[in-house]
């Protein structure tokens, strides 16, 4: 079987960068992407999403972003995607859904189902959208009503008239309660009372919160979503539930779910028809557990003090859409910094073969 110098996993936003700059760098490679057409995580949206609600879409190198404008984000987005792999003839090859990559006498071996590839080098860009988080909470099995979470929302409309319980902090939580209130009876919940910005979000603001997270990533820490530390801000959008009072009447988590709705511990009792859960998401890394990659605090360290995207524990394994590259910005500038990682890494090994 033939050995390729890279493979990227995952076709999105992160894979499709990383897999432009392998091609400039002329390095041999192959993308695999689960999904069975391009698009990546943005296919799978709801149909309510438009470009206009979302909070952007960076391009990818050498290309213009899709106009925010009124049309469905898992129309345009996906069409964006297919044609920049059309333009620039990146080698994507679907649907190929990875079970696992183990070594073989250092070789990485990547395996999905009865088909496998070698490979020198890989760069892991699966993001999260596959591995929603769902925290369990006593009596969530007796609940005769609807249970949704983020990846499985249905839209607005479906809970137009419903009684809806929103459970989460983040900027997902958010963005539901705006479209929600003005149709629907809606509550509020949140582990902690939430992070409020009222300042501009500017570029040294961002990189603040990026080097937050970077932080995490180089002490070896699962990581945190950048925008979990960048605050929450309300969008015109949501300014129609804002006026409702929704985002000041948010409640603390309940104690349990019971079947027609949630109790606290005080004993108060809130009746709803509907539970979603925007309670975010986890790397979805399990492919790479034979490689053991992780370190004992849980995450993947990576080098650079968290700013690069070279697994400490192994540097034929670049990670991108990874902590502080889990955004569309981040995840072009990660693509960058990988193929050159994976460059580097090649050019050792032939001067150390030839050096031997």
């Amino acid at each position: 079987m033939d050995i390729l110098d890279s493979i990227v996993i995952g076709a999105g936003q992160a894979g499709l960068s990383s897999s432009h700059h392998l091609r400039r760098l002329g390095i041999a490679h192959v993308v695999l992407d689960a999904d069975d057409a391009p698009g990546g995580a943005w296919q799978h949206r709801w149909d309510a999403l438009t470009m206009q609600d979302v909070h952007g879409v960076a391009e990818l190198p050498g290309s213009v972003p899709p106009p925010r404008t009124t049309e469905r984000a898992n129309r345009a987005v996906p069409a964006y995607f297919a044609g920049y792999e059309r333009a620039h003839e990146l080698p994507v090859i679907r649907p190929v859904h990875v079970d696992r990559v183990t070594d073989d006498e250092g070789i990485l071996v990547v395996h999905a189902g009865d088909r496998s590839w070698r490979t020198r080098t890989l760069i892991n860009a699966t993001g999260t959208w596959t591995q929603p988080f769902l925290p369990h909470y006593p009596g969530m099995e007796t609940f005769l009503g609807e249970q949704f979470h983020t990846v499985d929302y249905p839209g607005p409309e479906h809970l137009r008239g419903k009684r809806v319980l929103v459970v989460g902090g983040g900027a997902s939580a958010v963005q539901f309660l705006g479209a929600l209130a003005p149709i629907a009876g809606v509550v509020w919940v949140t582990r902690r009372p939430p992070v409020w910005r009222d300042d501009d979000f500017t570029p040294e603001a961002g990189a603040a919160a990026v080097a937050l997270v970077e932080q995490r990533v180089a002490q070896g820490l699962a990581p945190q979503s950048v925008v979990s530390v960048t605050g929450l801000m309300l969008r015109p959008q949501e300014q129609a539930a804002a006026r409702l009072g929704v985002y000041d009447a948010r409640r603390p988590m309940f104690e349990r779910i019971e079947p027609d709705g949630v109790r606290w511990a005080d004993g108060s009792f809130e009746p709803v028809d509907a539970i979603l859960w925007a309670t975010g998401f986890r790397p979805a890394i399990g492919h790479l557990a034979p490689l053991h990659l992780r370190s004992e605090r849980g995450g993947i360290q990576l080098d650079r003090d968290g700013r690069g995207t070279t697994a400490v524990k192994d540097p034929r394994i670049q990670l991108v859409g990874y902590g502080p590259s889990a955004s569309t910005i981040g995840a072009n500038r990660a693509g960058r910094t990988a193929a050159r990682g994976v460059q580097r890494y090649l050019a050792r090994a032939l001067a150390a073969v030839e050096a031997g």
